[in-house]
């Protein structure tokens, strides 16, 4: 009894060992592999160099204007203002700040491509007007 109680026990520490040993180097090769997944996710979220010059602003709208010497400030304000009123980009900001579907789109644009008609033949006759 003593005998087969001894090979047992002698038995489950070798198992227990090797257990310990597997476990070790499955926790070792757990941690190579979360590691690497870090390490390769952390590559995957940073930038790509294709991006890595930025546009002036996030829409990729660059307006500039040239302030003359002893220009006014109100002036180059007010000539900044008229380029960005002449981008459109914020026209646009203000549309996307709502959902809107493809109808609402669809009607806005007409009424846009009335105005701009509008505005069109209003030069046109003041320029007219002015020969």
């Amino acid at each position: 009894d003593q005998i087969i109680c001894k090979k047992l026990f002698f038995r489950s520490e070798h198992i227990r060992r090797e257990e310990r040993s597997k476990m070790a180097k499955l926790s070792t090769l757990l941690a190579i592999v979360l590691f690497a997944f870090a390490a390769l996710s952390a590559k995957a979220f940073s930038p790509s160099p294709a991006f890595s010059s930025r546009p002036s602003s996030a829409l990729g709208v660059s307006i500039k204007i040239d302030v003359g010497e002893g220009e006014p400030l109100e002036s180059a304000l007010r000539r900044f203002k008229r380029e960005v009123n002449k981008s459109g980009h914020l026209m646009d900001l203000r549309h996307k700040r709502y959902f809107e579907n493809s109808q609402e789109k669809v009607k806005r644009k007409i009424v846009q491509a009335r105005n701009r008609k509008r505005l069109e033949r209003m030069q046109k006759r003041r320029m007219q007007n002015r020969t």
